[in-house]
């Protein structure tokens, strides 16, 4: 019986870069899906999933909304029980969190505050309503938790500074539901029938300190793609070593299926 494989393959930096497809990504997923079931994962906080998945099409890639597995999509599985929240994130993120709970955005108690790309409502005001709730008592959320992203115009502040501010004036702690947490890979896991299903789950991402922290961490095969922040890590002695490497997607398929015959 050929080997079962679940293969949660990152985005940005492996499949694309700078808005642009890597070349022989789109064939490189063909030859994954002979072999393997995929999920795509991303730590993208400022896309709902759908459109999402629409934007991975146009890049020409063909992928289902319920292959696209994102902090947004982890949120609304763990807050299951949520009455209220405030959600501090765009208006696409905020509306499909909203169909799960109130979304509160003035100085009243909530059960959660949830940060995500903000860049389009953040202000003093929002911020203080975030605070408010949680001196009242709300959980901390980060969709993620990044230092930086990459667009086509540069490196751009990430979710993470955010959230740090306001641990630092609630004194809270929070629970960060993207990359590279084990929450985050096993609900990914989860949503394509769980460990039991396969034989091996392998990540393939560019992000040693996302991508394979995840994977060393969830007890994950890993392969380290040399494409997006790859060479910006080069030399890190602070960040784990995946099992393989390969020089892009294309290779990286390549070792997967060729393990899998």
């Amino acid at each position: 019986m050929p080997e079962r494989i679940l293969v949660l393959c990152d985005l940005d930096g492996t499949l694309y870069e700078r808005g642009v497809l890597v070349p022989g990504a789109a064939a490189a997923i063909t030859a994954l899906r002979e072999r393997a079931t995929v999920r795509f994962l991303t730590n993208t906080d400022s896309t709902a999933t759908a459109a999402l998945a629409d934007r991975l099409q146009q890049l020409g890639l063909t992928v289902s909304e319920d292959e696209v597995f994102t902090p947004v999509v982890a949120a609304r599985s763990r807050l299951r029980s949520c009455r209220s929240a405030v959600v501090l994130a765009n208006e696409a993120v905020r509306e499909e969190l909203a169909a799960d709970f109130e979304t509160v955005t003035s100085r009243r108690a909530a059960d959660a505050v949830i940060v995500g790309d903000a860049r389009d409502v953040l202000d003093y005001a929002a911020l203080d309503v975030a605070f408010h709730a949680l001196r009242s008592g709300a959980i901390l959320i980060a969709l993620q938790r990044g230092k930086y992203f990459r667009a086509a115009d540069g490196e751009h502040i990430d979710t993470g500074a955010v959230v740090a501010a306001l641990e630092y004036a609630a004194e809270v702690a929070a629970e960060t539901l993207g990359k590279p947490t084990k929450a985050f890979a096993q609900l990914a896991v989860d949503s394509a029938g769980g460990r039991d299903a396969y034989d091996r789950i392998v990540v393939i991402g560019d992000d040693r300190s996302t991508d394979i922290l995840m994977a060393q961490q969830s007890g994950l095969d890993s392969i380290h793609v040399l494409t997006g922040k790859a060479a910006d890590q080069a030399g890190r002695t602070d960040m784990p070593e995946a099992d393989s490497t390969a020089v892009s997607i294309v290779e990286a398929a390549q070792l997967v299926v060729g393990a899998g015959r």
